[in-house]
């Protein structure tokens, strides 16, 4: 028997989410070769022990006989967008929560894999379909990185990440951050630290442990407005989190990172469009280097809000650099699936 205890799988968890360096704790794995090894095979997509040809077939019986699972999520279903190739992912994990990722295709060709963080969402965003949901619990390393992995298996080629699926990021960091270990590692993905993006709806300290701990990946924040009352009574949990907080802390991300940060800005048809709106994200903007992407809103039945004419769009992106700042408009990908912004939403499977 091996001096490494074996540790029986939970509902939630796999080998998917853990560093050669975790694997080594959790399996009967005595080098750190054979930890590197295994780490390897199972982002190589390898189904089982079996098929890890290069390691004695003694060993593979020992591992197999933990009962520890490869994965513990699988697809119960995708949909294309036949207008912009956007794929959505139907995901049922192991205790039956269901959620949801999107494969991302840009004019250039350049895929990102959008990732939730949480089963649902406890932000309460009144313009967001995942808030609807609530929140059903947040996510294991192991099944953050399997949702890059099932993407994988479909676009070998998906060249970067944004934690912007179902779920508050900042909220699940640890995970998070052990998931970005997995895909930053040289023997799985390699990915560098500026491919991945974490989006959040401002919560100060989890900026401020980014900024402290690292690991040093892009920073978008979903700031909507940066009237303060409008602010809140959208976001309601932004209503913790003063913007004079939330600034501060991303003042001490952007001076330790040197990373412009995105100010994420969906644009809801006559209630964060005027030039009060302006004047206040200007202040907001003020003395970081930011990129403020506009998001005209994506439609959903069941929410009490209008989407921006997009000569109206133009406009507003108009005024927020003639305010001085750099804007990007970004028209949802993925809206013919319910898969863009703010649209993915999921029920439990059981």
């Amino acid at each position: 028997m091996s001096h490494h205890s074996l540790r029986r799988s939970s509902t939630t968890d796999s080998l998917a989410g853990h560093t050669p360096d975790r694997l080594s704790r959790i399996l009967p794995l005595d080098t750190s070769y054979r930890s590197s090894q295994v780490f390897s095979w199972i982002h190589r997509g390898a189904a089982s022990f079996d098929e890890m040809t290069n390691i004695p077939k003694t060993l593979r019986t020992t591992l197999a006989g933990t009962g520890i699972p490869m994965y513990s999520s699988r697809v119960t279903g995708t949909q294309a967008d036949p207008q912009d190739g956007s794929v959505k992912f139907s995901l049922e994990l192991s205790d039956g929560a269901v959620i949801e990722s999107v494969l991302l295709s840009d004019g250039k060709g350049r895929k990102t894999a959008c990732l939730s963080s949480q089963a649902g969402c406890a932000m309460g965003c009144t313009f967001c379909r995942t808030a609807a949901m609530g929140l059903k619990r947040s996510l294991s390393p192991s099944e953050i990185a399997e949702q890059f992995m099932h993407i994988r298996k479909m676009a070998a080629d998906t060249s970067h990440i944004v934690f912007m699926g179902m779920g508050e990021p900042l909220a699940n960091l640890e995970s998070v951050k052990q998931a970005v270990e997995v895909f930053h590692h040289p023997e799985s993905y390699a990915m560098s630290h500026r491919r991945m993006t974490i989006s959040t709806c401002g919560i100060p300290s989890g900026i401020r442990s980014l900024a402290r701990e690292g690991p040093p990946v892009r920073l978008a924040l979903s700031l909507i407005t940066a009237r303060e009352p409008l602010r809140e009574s959208l976001m309601p949990a932004a209503g913790k989190f003063p913007l004079k907080e939330i600034k501060e802390a991303l003042a001490d991300h952007q001076a330790r990172h040197r990373q412009r940060i995105t100010l994420e800005y969906v644009l809801l048809k006559g209630i964060n469009d005027t030039p009060e709106d302006i004047k206040a994200l200007a202040r907001f903007a003020s003395g970081l280097q930011v990129l403020v992407n506009l998001i005209p809103w994506n439609p959903a039945a069941e929410l009490p809000f209008t989407e921006p004419a997009k000569n109206d769009t133009a406009a507003f992106a108009k005024r927020i650099m003639n305010a001085g700042l750099n804007c990007v408009t970004r028209y949802g990908k993925g809206r013919g699936i319910n898969g863009a912004c703010g649209q993915l939403a999921a029920q439990s499977a059981r």
